[in-house]
C-alpha cells in the first residue's frame, strides 16, 4: 500500500500549522482526508455555544468527517489542531482514485475491513461507556487505555470529552490521587 500512497504524495498538501487552526468547520462539506505527521487534533461540535469534544487524533493517524466526506453532507463537527502540527491533506478526488487503485489489490478489502472494524469497535466501546459507566469510570478507562491523551491534552478538552465540567474533572483526579475512588 505504501507504494500507492507515495504515488499520491504530489497531490497532498503538506501544512505546518499552529495550534487552534481549523481544518474543517462544522456545517461545511469535508473535501480532504487528513493524515497527521506531527501534532494533535480534536473534533468537536457546538452545543448551544459550548464545545463538546468528540475525539482526539495524534501522529500517524488519519481522519476526516467521514459521512461528510463520503456522502457530500455538511460536517456535524469541526476538526482543529490542539498543538502545532504537520498534516497532509489529500483531496477527495485523489482519495477516490487511490481507493479505486487499491481495490484491485488482493489484500486491500480485508485490510480495509479490519481498519473499519477496529474503528467501529472503538467508537462502540465509547458509546457503551457513556451509557454504562460513571464519569469517574470513564476517566479511569481513559487513563488506563489511552494515557497519552491525559498527558498531552488540555484538561478542559478532556472534561468536554468526558462530559463533565473542569471542576468535576479536578474532583475526580483528586479522588483518584487520594486513593478514595470507589467506582
Amino acid at each position: 500500500m505504501n507504494s500507492y500512497w507515495e504515488r499520491y504524495l504530489p497531490y497532498q498538501k503538506r501544512l505546518d500549522i499552529p495550534a487552534k487552526t481549523n481544518l474543517l468547520d462544522e456545517g461545511t462539506i469535508s473535501q480532504y482526508a487528513i493524515y497527521i505527521e506531527k501534532g494533535s487534533l480534536r473534533s468537536y461540535f457546538n452545543n448551544n455555544g459550548e464545545e463538546k469534544t468528540v475525539q482526539f487524533f495524534f501522529e500517524e493517524e488519519g481522519l476526516s468527517s467521514l459521512d461528510s466526506f463520503v456522502n457530500n453532507l455538511p460536517s456535524p463537527f469541526t476538526i482543529v489542531t490542539m498543538e502545532p502540527s504537520i498534516v497532509y491533506l489529500l483531496h477527495r478526488k485523489h482519495v477516490l482514485l487511490l481507493m479505486d487503485e487499491l481495490s484491485k489489490e488482493t489484500d486491500f478489502l480485508m485490510m480495509f475491513m479490519k481498519i473499519t472494524a477496529s474503528r467501529l469497535t472503538h467508537y462502540s466501546g465509547e458509546f457503551i461507556s457513556f451509557i454504562r459507566d460513571s464519569r469517574e469510570q470513564r476517566y479511569l478507562r481513559l487513563l488506563n487505555e489511552r494515557p497519552h491523551i491525559v498527558q498531552r491534552v488540555s484538561q478542559h478538552y478532556i472534561a468536554s470529552y468526558l462530559g463533565v465540567s473542569t471542576v468535576h474533572l479536578s474532583r475526580i483526579k483528586s479522588k483518584i490521587a487520594k486513593g478514595n475512588a470507589h467506582f
